[in-house]
């Protein structure tokens, strides 16, 4: 299988191909999304299939996914690592307000904490840089929040190389999250960075937000393979860098079982090169 561990932060190791929670909340992430229940069960499930990355954030929902991260994984396995986010503030579906105030990352992760029943956030991750606040004062919190063992790693979510290049002279940073996927590879400098520091890169929307489907070079590589394109996309994902580690998202059992199927899809070389040319 090509979905071999990653160490995060150097003392967490985790299999590359996670699971995120964003799709179990309504539309837009606002709101609950069907049945508690199935969302539950999906959680559960990702787990027994041997997913030991799950990635959430507290305005999804907000708070929704927190809360049946918990539900459904309480007492969370000791080899599971759960990571989420702050620093985004929602107050409608459409309404999203940067806030990296260090007294509101502080309220936002102690939030965090009492909503996953933890003490400690295995990977506390900045959802976005607030641009009204020094990034010394936002990374200085999350310090400060590790120090009092309520954070073990600090991520970064949308950030380019050089603000992580900046990040890294303030903080010590396991991950960064960024759109990357086979059809969109604009932060290739910062995954290139990532891969010379050995910190593991979280691509959102691997599955390219649906666009894959109608890519006719992914689609014939995976009726070779009696694969989805959604399957090809995530082992290319796997393929490409050993700091990659995708969380797509699901609220459908059957949809959470095709894409960890992905870990075990082998694509030859002269696939790869295939792939490679559309987005390079």
């Amino acid at each position: 299988m090509i979905d071999q561990a990653f160490v995060l932060g150097g003392d967490l190791p985790v299999r590359r191909l996670g699971y995120g929670t964003a799709q179990l909340t309504g539309p837009g992430y606002w709101g609950p999304r069907g049945d508690a229940r199935d969302a539950v069960a999906v959680l559960r499930r990702a787990v027994e299939r041997g997913v030991t990355l799950i990635d959430t954030a507290d305005n999804y929902g907000p708070s929704v996914a927190e809360e049946l991260v918990a539900r459904a994984l309480r007492p969370c396995p000791a080899d599971v690592v759960v990571a989420t986010k702050g620093g985004v503030v929602r107050t409608s579906e459409r309404a999203w307000h940067v806030d990296g105030r260090p007294e509101r990352l502080r309220a936002m992760c102690e939030a965090s904490l009492r909503r996953l029943r933890r003490d400690t956030i295995d990977l506390y991750q900045l959802h976005r840089l607030d641009p009204a606040v020094p990034l010394a004062e936002q990374l200085g919190a999350l310090e400060e929040l590790r120090a009092e063992g309520k954070i073990r790693h600090i991520g970064l979510d949308t950030v380019t190389a050089e603000q992580l290049s900046a990040a890294l002279e303030l903080a010590d940073i396991a991950s960064v999250q960024n759109r990357y996927n086979l059809l969109d590879r604009s932060f290739e400098p910062l995954l290139e960075l990532c891969e010379a520091r050995g910190i593991a890169f979280l691509p959102w929307f691997p599955l390219g937000n649906g666009a894959l489907t109608a890519d006719p070079v992914c689609a014939a590589v995976a009726a070779a393979h009696r694969a989805t394109p959604g399957q090809v996309a995530l082992a290319w994902l796997l393929h490409r860098s050993p700091v990659l580690c995708p969380t797509p998202g699901t609220g459908s059992l059957a949809h959470l079982e095709e894409n960890l199927d992905a870990a075990a899809l082998r694509l030859a070389p002269e696939e790869l090169s295939r792939l490679d040319a559309p987005g390079a």
